[in-house]
Order: C-alpha cells, then sequence, then structure tokens
C-alpha cells in the first residue's frame, strides 16, 4: 500500500512537471526560455523497428555517459523479434506500440513519454556514437538545438551523398538563410520545450529531422552543428530510405516549412521565374519589330499573382506569431 501511494504522488508530481511545462510558452523574439524543472536531466530518445542485434549495445553505451538522473527512452515501433526486450534488458524504459507507426511517430511518442528537460535523438541501429552526446547536451547551455554533423564522405552511396549535401543542404540553407551542414542527421539534442512546440509538425514517417530543423531556425530558436563520426550499420540489411520517394518528401518538407514561417522566401524567387519569362518576351517582341504580345502580359499577371500570393501568406503567418506572443504574454497556451 506504500509503495503505492509513493508511485501515485510521483505520478502526480510528473503531470503537475509536464502542466507546468506546456503553460510556459516560448517567445521567441521578446523573452528568454523558460526554466522548468524537470524530475531527470536528460533523456535519450531511441526510435527502433527490428533492431534486436544492435540495440542493446546502443542502450548499454548511452547508460554509460549518462548521470543516474538521466532516462533512455527505447520506443519499439511494433517491431516483430526482440528489441523491446533487448533494450529494456540493457536498462532502457520501452515504450512499446503494437504496430508500425512510422520513424517520426515513434520520434514523437518518445518525446511525450520522456521527463528530461532536454531530449537526445539518435538511431539504434549503431551508426551513431553515443560518447558524443555529452559533446552534444553541453551545447544546450548556449543553443536551443544541437546537431551531429556528418562529413560529406559518411553520407551511404553517392546517391544520398549529392542529394544530402548538394541538393537538400544547400536549399534548405538558401532558403532559411542559415547555413545548413546537414539536415537529415539524426542524432540531435533539443530543449525540451523547443520539442513540445513543434511535436505537432513532426511527419509520421521519415523526415522529422528537416522538419524540426526548419523549424527551429524559422522560429528564430538557436541551432549549432558539430561534427561527429557514423559507423556503417551492423548488418547487412538494407537503409529503409528510398532515394525517389523520401527525396521527394524531404523537398516537400522543406517548402512547406519555409512557407509556414517565411512564405516570401519561396514565393518572391518563384513570381521572377514568370517575370523575366514576360520581360524577355516582351523585349524580343519589341525588338523584332512585332510589338507587345499576350503571352508577356500573362506572365507578368502570372508573377503579380505569385508575388501577391506571397505577401498575404506573409502576413498570416506575422499574424499567427503576434497571436502566439499575446498567448504568451498572458500565461497561455501557444
Amino acid at each position: 500500500m506504500t509503495d503505492m501511494l509513493v508511485e501515485q504522488v510521483a505520478e502526480a508530481e510528473v503531470s503537475e512537471l509536464r502542466a507546468a511545462r506546456y503553460d510556459a510558452v516560448r517567445d521567441t523574439r521578446l523573452h528568454e526560455v523558460p526554466r522548468i524543472p524537470f524530475p531527470v536531466g536528460t533523456s535519450v530518445v531511441i526510435p527502433a523497428h527490428n533492431e534486436a542485434e544492435s540495440v542493446g549495445l546502443v542502450v548499454e553505451r548511452a547508460r554509460a555517459v549518462l548521470g543516474p538522473q538521466d532516462e533512455v527512452v527505447v520506443v519499439d515501433d511494433g517491431s516483430s523479434d526482440a528489441t523491446a526486450d533487448v533494450a529494456a534488458a540493457a536498462g532502457a524504459r520501452v515504450v512499446r506500440r503494437p504496430y508500425r507507426f512510422g520513424n517520426g511517430s515513434a520520434i514523437k511518442a518518445g518525446i511525450r513519454a520522456s521527463t528530461g528537460r532536454c531530449g537526445v535523438f539518435l538511431d539504434a541501429d549503431g551508426q551513431h556514437d553515443a560518447a558524443d552526446i555529452p559533446r552534444l547536451v553541453a551545447g544546450l547551455d548556449t543553443y536551443d538545438m544541437v546537431v551531429g554533423a556528418r562529413s560529406k564522405d559518411m553520407h551511404a552511396g553517392w546517391g544520398r551523398r549529392f542529394a544530402n549535401t548538394v541538393v537538400f543542404n544547400r536549399l534548405a540553407s538558401k532558403l532559411s538563410g542559415r547555413e545548413i551542414p546537414d539536415l537529415t542527421s539524426g542524432f540531435r539534442a533539443m530543449r525540451r520545450e523547443v520539442a513540445d512546440e513543434f511535436l505537432p509538425l513532426l511527419p509520421n514517417t521519415f523526415g522529422y529531422p528537416a522538419t524540426i530543423t526548419l523549424a527551429t531556425v524559422k522560429a528564430g530558436y538557436t541551432l549549432d552543428y558539430v561534427p561527429i563520426n557514423v559507423a556503417r550499420r551492423p548488418t547487412d540489411e538494407p537503409s529503409r530510405i528510398k532515394p525517389a520517394r523520401d527525396g521527394l518528401r524531404f523537398l516537400t518538407i522543406i517548402l512547406k516549412i519555409v512557407t509556414m514561417f517565411a512564405p516570401m522566401r519561396v514565393f518572391g524567387p518563384i513570381s521572377l521565374v514568370p517575370l523575366t519569362a514576360g520581360g524577355l518576351t516582351f523585349v524580343l517582341r519589341v525588338l523584332t519589330g512585332r510589338g507587345t504580345t499576350m503571352t508577356g502580359a500573362l506572365l507578368f499577371s502570372v508573377a503579380l499573382f505569385l508575388f501577391c500570393i506571397g505577401l498575404v501568406s506573409e502576413q498570416i503567418a506575422a499574424l499567427r506569431f503576434e497571436r502566439q506572443d499575446r498567448d504568451a504574454l498572458r500565461g497561455l497556451p501557444g
């Protein structure tokens, strides 16, 4: 009976702390990040699907660099092997899911289940070195998110290397206005209140690293990258990422997040395409003595239409942030 009462009191305290955490909304432009006490220091969240061969070692290495107040949460995403049992035997708290939801959904479940003041996310396949966890967490004294950045040679296959380093990283850097050396890295640490704020934006499948990175940058939070080493997968199982399908998904994520926070960074450059084409058409028609053309006028109209959409979207985004600022000042959830 005494143990039951102690457990009920502990659960009540955790519930109160979680409620307080959601009430302390971050004002990204005027105020400092609220500091809310949490039951433990750091929560390491590891999504896992059929990773029985490697998850135990990953958990053991994580526990070796963590303190007694820290925790390791493994989300078993509908595995058909002994992933959950191996993780529990290694010292992790396991969240079992009846069937597979997806990597991003597992991350969201891990964030909800964790109780740390900051979260660290890494893969269960052994590619990430848990010894880098203290370096990432130490950066949270200055930054809101710290990401482990892989070098160009560490991306598996030339196709993914080209897509990640040339296409996604450069496009994300251009649209976000901040240099992003590794958009898709799954090894990162972040403050809990930041993770809670962007939880609804995360996709259920692959793509959560790109989503949360761009959302963090465009919302005005601080971001840092530290170099890390990435090992090869310990098994011969091929990567679950499909270049064509997931490449298109990453491009969609980049455009969606940037459009949500800074629409003119998307609509502005896009409107230049018909504007330039219309201008060239007009000049060529004049130089050849054929006068103006309906095509040029139509292209100018399209450019103006896209530009106006960008302006309206920019105002909507500004109004949304102003409402969040007012709610923060009133102490209301955002």
